[in-house]
């Protein structure tokens, strides 16, 4: 039997034991997403549209694809994707808050799905391309979700999980610790008065600073099959895993063979 890989461990301060983690999860998204794209545009102070939508492209996605957004939340990088597509019925949101997909909806025209990553609601060799945008570190288990995703990706089929890592510099984390766990709380608290939203941001910090090495989800990803696994760095603590399932299978006896796409 695998073993467990939760992405960080339990976090005593917000629950008490791994049972309660989702539950405080999705109170504290649900509490927090009708203020989430404006915490949003104070943290990347609106660079964000134009990072995700090239992070796409890097990762290879063109006109024609169709792209699996899982923890889509609001939709942001659902948003970029249907921007590269020219096609919002190409992209399909999942994500497990009901109060975040009411804020997708608002923006997209899409699909959207109320599901989690480690039971995807989609048949096997579905997609072109797989993306995760910041919430790898909210997933219950490495090892069963990118089970998921290798699945439902096409033979050949790209993967992205975007991720703010902790940086090694100590300067430089200090000054994201200090901007997450103060900075941002506070600004959240005097422009919405709303105190999920600044626990997000605190809550946030803490998954980045005890979130496993980037070292370990790779190893996880090539475990579990992708190969072309790689990670980009940007600004010392935005990283972008890319990865592909595939074209080819081995089947019982060793033997590699060809699997055209769907």
């Amino acid at each position: 039997m695998t073993e467990s890989i939760p992405p960080h461990p339990v976090l005593e301060e917000y629950y008490r034991v791994k049972a309660d983690r989702q539950s405080f999860v999705d109170e504290l998204f649900d509490g927090a997403a009708r203020y989430y794209n404006h915490i949003g545009r104070m943290l990347d102070l609106g660079s964000g549209p134009m990072y995700r939508r090239q992070a796409l492209q890097r990762a290879g996605l063109k006109p024609g694809m169709r792209l699996l957004d899982v923890a889509t939340g609001t939709g942001l990088v659902a948003r970029g994707g249907a921007e590269v597509l020219g096609d919002p019925r190409r992209v399909i949101g999942i994500d497990p808050n009901s109060g975040m997909l009411r804020e997708a909806r608002m923006a997209l025209s899409g699909p959207l799905v109320r599901g989690r990553a480690e039971v995807l609601p989609f048949r096997s060799d579905s997609f072109d391309m797989l993306s995760m945008g910041f919430a790898l570190r909210h997933v219950e288990d490495l090892e069963i979700a990118f089970d998921e995703y290798r699945r439902v990706l096409k033979p050949g089929g790209r993967l992205l999980l975007l991720e703010v890592s902790r940086p090694t510099s100590r300067i430089m984390r200090w000054v994201i610790r200090t901007h997450f766990q103060r900075v941002l709380p506070w600004l959240t608290r005097i422009s919405t008065g709303n105190d999920p939203a600044g626990l997000l941001m605190r809550y946030y910090w803490d998954t980045i600073d005890r979130c496993v090495p980037p070292e370990t989800i790779l190893d996880v990803l090539r475990r579990n099959g992708f190969v072309d696994v790689t990670r980009r760095v940007y600004v010392g603590f935005l990283s972008e895993y890319v990865a592909a399932k595939p074209r080819r299978s081995v089947s019982a006896d060793g033997e590699m063979r060809g699997i055209d796409a769907a």
